[in-house]
């Protein structure tokens, strides 16, 4: 029985740690989860304020047609789509910037990781990991700092 039990408990911490490192997530889907500061400035990743949870950001892959779909999580806004990407799998994808690049923050996701647009037309972000945005959003204290 105590076998069981560890095992039981060893399963559900991996998967506590792989939920909370966004490593398990759907085929072809990344969500970008980003700070915002409130009462300051950012100055670099550091928020002269207080930090809140932003946006979540979601990025769905359609490799078979060479798309991105995105949108921001719980918003009653339309989404917008990318056309002809260059598309690896859901975490190492590029696409050509274009109209609807003002709707999101980024047109390039890197191993996971959204690269900030040098083109100017996406929005500013400060991206965190999912379980630190949680935190954020649970009233605890993850200090001043973003990922990026």
């Amino acid at each position: 029985m105590r076998i069981w039990l560890s095992v039981i408990a060893i399963l559900l911490i991996g998967l506590v740690l792989g939920w909370g490192s966004d490593a398990v997530t759907l085929q072809g889907e990344r969500t970008v989860y980003t700070l915002q500061c409130v009462d300051g400035q950012w100055q670099g990743d550091s928020c002269g304020g207080h930090v809140a949870p932003g946006k979540r950001y979601r990025f769905r892959v359609l490799k078979a047609h060479e798309e991105v779909v995105f949108w921001t999580a719980g918003a009653s806004g339309p989404s917008g789509k990318f056309v002809d990407c260059k598309i690896e799998d859901g975490r190492n994808w590029s696409c050509p910037p274009g109209t609807q690049v003002s709707g999101t923050i980024t047109t390039e996701i890197r191993r996971g990781v959204p690269v900030v647009d040098v083109s100017g037309k996406a929005q500013a972000f400060h991206a965190v990991s999912k379980w630190r945005w949680y935190l954020v959003k649970w009233g605890l204290p993850i200090g001043h700092s973003a990922d990026n």
